[in-house]
């Protein structure tokens, strides 16, 4: 991968937890962006699943204290707008070519996600290297994983989709896995009630799973 799209996902590698969170319209983001930082997790995924997403995508990537990225993107204009808005990453549920392309040409790094042998091929074969296996539980998590990953070493995982604070471990074990995705500690209910306490608590328990391999 070229080093013009590493550092996003050199951080992740630290990190190894990626908040995924979709927003709620009129969420304090001010207040959402220093819980993260407070909890030692200052890293999101922000969902395009919301006609405000990328209006809230913007106010939080303006906050230099975060790596923001935008989250269930499905098509090349959400990817432009995504990095229009300050995105520093782009994670797809699937595969697109047109979506990795427009990452590329932006030097923005790409995660796209893959369920099949198939799917990985497809990225590796535009240069992508780190890929979301989603939905992770669905699909067999860890056990599909190691499958995966004999035939494909060189490939990395942020498996996302049915994983919490129990589960995070199992999947973090693995070489492959580079990251793993939830939003148990930054769940819709938790962001639209702003129980700011509760958000921290969770996120400063999450980021204690990023300790060394």
């Amino acid at each position: 991968m070229a080093h013009a799209l590493a550092s996003p996902l050199v951080q992740l590698d630290s990190l190894r937890v990626l908040p995924v969170a979709d927003v709620p319209d009129g969420t304090d983001c001010a207040a959402l962006g220093d819980a993260m930082v407070r909890a030692g997790l200052p890293l999101l995924e922000v969902t395009l699943r919301r006609p405000g997403a990328i209006d809230t995508l913007a106010a939080l990537a303006a906050d230099d204290r975060l790596l923001v990225g935008a989250g269930t993107v499905v098509n090349a204009g959400q990817a432009r707008d995504a990095i229009a808005a300050g995105a520093r990453f782009v994670v797809s549920p699937g595969i697109d070519r047109d979506i990795i392309q427009t990452c590329l040409d932006a030097a923005i790094p790409v995660v796209p996600g893959v369920a099949t042998p198939s799917e990985i091929m497809i990225a590796l074969g535009m240069g992508i290297d780190v890929v979301k296996f989603f939905p992770a539980a669905a699909l067999g998590g860890v056990a599909t994983i190691r499958a995966f990953s004999a035939p494909f070493p060189g490939v990395r995982f942020v498996p996302t989709g049915g994983i919490d604070m129990a589960s995070a471990p199992t999947y973090l074990a693995e070489q492959s896995v580079l990251a793993i995705g939830g939003s148990w500690m930054v769940s819709t209910t938790l962001l639209r009630s702003g129980n700011w306490a509760e958000v921290t608590a969770l996120a400063a328990e999450a980021s204690t799973l990023g300790g060394p391999r």
